[in-house]
């Protein structure tokens, strides 16, 4: 028999039913937008959480109790992960692209002025400010957590990622209040569209990335993780700060230059 360090992964049905799941919740979102029902947005949604919660639940059984996760596994994943937050990076900096595309060159479309006329834009200083705060903190908690882990100390590990989570909860609060506030719309020229679009997705992937933290504390509570074999703790903690990062300088940009 002839052993490596690396995975052979079985079959799964995961990865079928996964793009399945979001072909429909796709094309359920397009159609809800233009008056159809939402039937096959909620097919999708629940197929893709279904698929989630599987797919999770077996990689945790490969990592933590079958021992698939070698080191050359891990390496191989950490990789994977780098190439992600970068797609990610690229993903975010076509919305910062096309905002300063309209914003450092404005048309007679909208009044050859930045924000558009009749646009009133959000104070910087008021809830954006709270949330930069909230978000740096929770970037502050995220690393506590880690260095707790490093240390062996698991009390202080989940009592670091609860924060976190809490905070990241706090802040997609405090944004849906602040949607709720504006004076103007998606529909609302250049200005809202970037806005909403740059902003609503960041909100979406700081959903994403509190669900991750809440596994990886659900994980630390059965005693998944140790100070030698940790990567899903490191993958989340690397998502948050990307998280973060994105929000810097969406409040930068778009809150307070953009203001």
């Amino acid at each position: 028999m002839i052993r490596n360090p690396f995975h052979l992964v079985e079959f799964s049905p995961w990865p079928l039913l996964g793009s399945m799941g979001a072909f429909c919740l796709t094309t359920g979102l397009a159609g809800w937008f233009h008056g159809y029902s939402m039937n096959l947005y909620i097919l999708g949604l629940i197929l893709i959480i279904m698929t989630m919660f599987q797919w999770w639940r077996d990689v945790i059984r490969e990592s933590t109790f079958q021992g698939y996760h070698t080191s050359k596994v891990t390496q191989g994943l950490r990789w994977g992960m780098i190439l992600f937050i970068t797609s990610e990076i690229l993903f975010f900096f076509a919305f910062f692209w096309a905002y300063f595309h309209s914003s450092l060159a404005p048309t007679s479309d909208i009044g050859m002025t930045w924000p558009p006329m009749g646009i009133t834009p959000l104070n910087p200083f008021q809830v954006p400010l709270l949330n930069t705060a909230v978000l740096l903190a929770s970037g502050v908690s995220v690393t506590w957590a880690h260095h707790s882990l490093m240390e062996s100390n698991r009390n202080k590990t989940i009592q670091a990622l609860s924060v976190t989570i809490i905070l990241g909860i706090y802040f997609t609060f405090l944004q849906a209040g602040e949607y709720m506030e504006t004076s103007f719309t998606i529909a609302d020229s250049c200005y809202g569209a970037t806005f909403f679009v740059a902003t609503g997705f960041h909100g979406l992937h700081v959903l994403i990335g509190s669900s991750f933290l809440l596994v990886i504390l659900m994980r630390s509570f059965k005693f998944h993780f140790s100070k030698n074999h940790h990567f899903g703790f490191e993958a989340a903690a690397w998502y948050w700060h990307f998280v973060d990062v994105v929000w810097l300088f969406l409040y930068i940009s778009i809150y307070w230059w953009g203001s």
